[in-house]
């Protein structure tokens, strides 16, 4: 499990989590890094745009490579004075995809972890992106309630990289 700096002492998990915990420099609040999920690490100069432009390509980016593969999702406007909702959502506002950037020297690092089949219970453990009501979901989850098998980790990695024009 990573978190930033600015994540609350009562959003982590209790010292006796099974979880390594590890404190990242990077924007966000704790989110679970583990198996079942796809991680993407960007590295990406954003001399030729901002970084609410690199964070919407981002999300626009997930969503498509997940409409793609059958499943609707969303990114959603964060409130003015609200916790940020940056990542990308189901229609019902369940969260499928954590983003945590870090912008230094005009350059960005850090990512997305895509929640695939991973273990939804290790959620449960700590407050997830700062937001205590929010539920996280899976495809495998999204599949099972479509009544269909969820695509495996390397369909969901290839989905993504060709939504980001990566060769094939």
């Amino acid at each position: 499990m990573t978190y930033g700096s600015r994540t609350p002492a009562a959003e982590l998990p209790r010292a006796d989590s099974p979880v390594p915990l590890v404190e990242v420099d990077r924007g966000g609040q704790a989110t679970y890094h583990g198996p079942g999920q796809l991680i993407g690490y960007l590295v990406l100069n954003l001399r030729e745009r901002g970084p609410g432009d690199i964070v919407r390509w981002l999300e626009n980016g997930l969503i498509s490579a997940l409409d793609s593969l059958g499943f609707e999702t969303v990114r959603r406007d964060t409130p003015p004075g609200a916790q940020s909702l940056v990542g990308v959502w189901t229609p019902d506002h369940d969260k499928l995809v954590s983003i945590g950037m870090r912008i230094r020297g005009g350059v960005t690092s850090h990512g997305f972890a895509l929640n695939i089949a991973s273990d939804l219970d290790e959620f449960t453990r700590f407050t997830a992106c700062g937001l205590p009501e929010v539920a996280m979901t899976s495809l495998a989850e999204m599949a099972a309630a479509q009544g269909r098998t969820a695509p495996g980790e390397d369909a969901v990695r290839d989905a993504v990289a060709r939504a980001f024009g990566a060769p094939q």
